[in-house]
């Protein structure tokens, strides 16, 4: 569904934004030194943004590079970071200041306000002549579309599933949970003293939304029924908590957190997701994964990145090559291995680590039930209605369906215009 935005409003509106920050100026941008007629044309830089601005990420970005540079004709890459947070607003400030890069790789969720702001190149001919398309999963894939256009194309994909302490479950008789029953009733007779039966997030930020959005699909619903569905979520959480199998503490915990109370073991199960796995390799104990248990039908959440081009670009056709490039088996297995990441294209299932890995596998076998968060340029706004509606419930500040009407009044205005 097309999610038409004013140019000229969008312009206006970061601009404001821009002026809000305190932020002016441009910063130096990039051309293409073209060679002069009968010699060899210049190199074309490509600037590059990204969020990846972890040490361990560093080895594998920059062979990465060095593998562009030397397998496309001409091109060099200049890289530069930003934090998490920061990325997609340096991507609208540069619609005023003119300085935008190529090539981004952005989060995937972020495709809901870039899609529409019209900032990115239409690659839908480029990918038609390209004839790979159907080589993704059907959520990554999904996830780059907006408009009836592809605007990117998966960079790498994750999602959530359920952890569990092995000795743990076998020491209480439960098998690993594949329904909401089973999981309520698993956590509660894995409860003892001071460790919980389940870990999660529910932190009031996208990464609690991310591990919330599953029990709102698990349980037949989606955003624009959350008044219904989204109490029949909330009520299950509620009730895991009021029993004791779930901390309230959870409204505070990361991602990260919860993986910390599973490592300590402090949890006997987590939802996570497989950036998780190298930490988890290193505990003192046993564990495994298995989908995340469904209700009326299952679900899990859709993580990752894509590659996008900027329409503004000079060196669109260029870019398209690096992108193109970076598909490559021999470039993309080594590259997905190094972040621990999983492959979004199907044909690259039994290469790499998660051909053989069982935790991997299991969350790459998930990636057909994996959603994409697509819900158009006012997603954020439903999304905070979402975390603070599951912060009201689980602090016990409202009802799972006082707080679900109040979110869904706040959803519906913020996706009208969808």
């Amino acid at each position: 569904m097309a999610y038409p935005v004013d140019r000229r409003g969008f312009l206006r509106a970061a601009g404001a934004g821009a002026a809000a920050l305190g932020l002016g100026g441009a910063l130096a941008a990039c051309s293409d030194a073209a060679g002069e007629p009968g010699r060899r044309a210049s190199p074309v830089t490509l600037t590059w943004w990204d969020y990846f601005t972890l040490d361990n990420f560093r080895p594998g970005m920059n062979r990465l590079i060095r593998q562009i540079e030397s397998g496309v004709r001409n091109v060099r890459i200049e890289r530069r970071t930003f934090p998490f947070a920061d990325l997609e607003r340096q991507i609208t400030l540069g619609a005023i200041s003119g300085d935008l890069p190529d090539i981004a790789i952005v989060d995937n969720v972020s495709m809901n306000s870039l899609g529409g702001s019209g900032l990115l190149a239409d690659l839908t001919d480029r990918v038609e002549e390209w004839g790979q398309a159907d080589q993704y999963y059907r959520g990554p894939w999904n996830g780059c579309q907006v408009g009836g256009k592809t605007l990117g194309i998966p960079n790498n994909s994750n999602c959530l599933a359920l952890y569990c302490n092995t000795r743990m479950l076998q020491s209480a008789g439960v098998a690993p949970p594949t329904t909401w029953d089973e999981l309520a009733s698993a956590a509660e007779r894995l409860t003892r003293g001071d460790r919980f039966g389940l870990a999660l997030s529910a932190i009031r930020t996208e990464e609690g939304v991310f591990q919330f959005l599953p029990f709102l699909w698990q349980a037949g619903g989606d955003l624009d029924t959350f008044a219904t569905h989204g109490a029949t979520a909330l009520s299950f959480l509620d009730d895991l908590v009021a029993k004791g199998s779930l901390s309230e503490q959870c409204v505070g915990w990361t991602q990260q957190d919860a993986n910390t109370r599973f490592v300590n073991q402090r949890a006997a199960l987590q939802i996570n997701g497989p950036w998780q796995i190298p930490t988890l390799r290193k505990a003192r104990f046993d564990w495994n994964v298995v989908a995340l248990p469904r209700d009326k039908e299952a679900a899990t959440c859709l993580g990752g990145e894509n590659w996008v081009v900027m329409a503004g670009s000079e060196h669109v056709d260029k870019a398209w090559e690096v992108l193109r490039f970076t598909q490559r088996p021999s470039v993309l297995v080594p590259y997905l291995e190094s972040f621990g990441n999983l492959p979004a294209r199907r044909d690259l299932a039994d290469r790499g680590p998660w051909a053989s890995d069982p935790a991997l596998r299991l969350f790459l076998s998930q990636l057909p039930l994996a959603r994409p968060r697509q819900y158009g340029p006012h997603y954020a706004d439903a999304s905070q209605a979402v975390a603070e509606a599951e912060q009201a419930v689980l602090t016990g500040s409202a009802s799972p369906s006082a707080a679900a009407r109040t979110a869904a009044t706040k959803i519906d205005k913020a996706l009208g215009g969808r």
